[in-house]
């Protein structure tokens, strides 16, 4: 495990000296050897924050050395740590500190910086399936959001509002990643059925087609992403497969009607592999 997350710590130390400029795709996945959307993943949720909220970390609190000990302007130390300009700045500056840059070069105060990044493995080794699935066409609307957002529930709400049968009809999630480096991971989320809906004409679309390790989330989906942090901070590391650029998938198995049932259900986890 060691050596797996060296690649995280390399990650890191690249984020710490480059974080003043933009860092792309593509150094991220030379770097670390994982594709781009494997890596963000394995850093959330080895680390508890995105890449982008990393070096957005970074950019702050470095400029908060240079409030502290030096006499720049704050235009320059905006420019220096890599932000567009002192409005963009300030903004950042005073989400992270809970004051504006000028207030705190004016109080000198010692505001809190945050710890040293260190990279956790989940001690739980899930063991997936490895199933090859036909294609399916779905029905769906999409809505894009961040992962595990109310505006899901939302968005399956108003989704099983229309008229689906009472059986026979299987549910789906499609999630794709958005491919740049952001404060939070967002998504295209699809909300999908297997059947078309009886009283409004929905768009399909062909979903799986090919090889997929299938994992099992049981109960609450509140909880699903306890099930991702031991996929991307301890199995992804020893699996040894090959990942594909195509969407994650959860497949609702069993879907609790109320409340009280939400710990009988049932959600499958599938990776794309190659």
């Amino acid at each position: 495990m060691e050596d797996h997350l060296n690649c995280i710590y390399r990650v890191i130390n690249f984020m710490e000296k480059n974080y003043d400029h933009p860092v792309s795709v593509k150094e991220l996945e030379d770097i670390s050897h994982y594709s781009y959307r494997n890596i963000q993943r394995i850093f959330k949720y080895s680390c508890g924050e995105t890449i982008g909220a990393f070096q957005q970390r970074l950019k702050v609190e470095n400029a908060y050395k240079r409030i502290l000990y030096t006499q720049e302007n704050l235009t320059s130390i905006a420019i220096e740590v890599g932000f567009a300009n002192i409005a963009s700045f300030s903004k950042a500056f005073k989400q992270h500190f809970g004051i504006s840059p000028k207030a705190a070069r004016q109080s000198k105060g010692q505001l809190l910086c945050g710890d040293a990044i260190i990279p956790i493995a989940s001690e739980v080794l899930l063991e997936p399936e490895i199933v090859y699935l036909k294609p399916v066409q779905v029905y769906y609307q999409s809505i894009n959001t961040y992962y595990n957002n109310e505006e899901i529930e939302m968005l399956w709400e108003k989704f099983m509002e229309n008229d689906f049968p009472g059986s026979g009809a299987e549910y789906f999630g499609v999630i794709a990643d958005e491919p740049l480096i952001k404060t939070e991971i967002s998504c295209r989320y699809d909300a999908c059925s297997s059947v078309q809906s009886g009283d409004k004409k929905l768009p399909s679309k062909m979903i799986f087609g090919g090889k997929y390790a299938r994992f099992t989330h049981s109960g609450s989906y509140e909880t699903i992403d306890d099930t991702y942090t031991k996929i991307y901070s301890r199995w992804i590391f020893n699996s040894g497969l090959e990942f594909s650029h195509t969407p994650i998938i959860e497949k609702y198995e069993r879907h609790a009607e109320n409340e009280d049932d939400q710990e009988k259900q049932l959600t499958y986890i599938l990776l794309p592999l190659k």
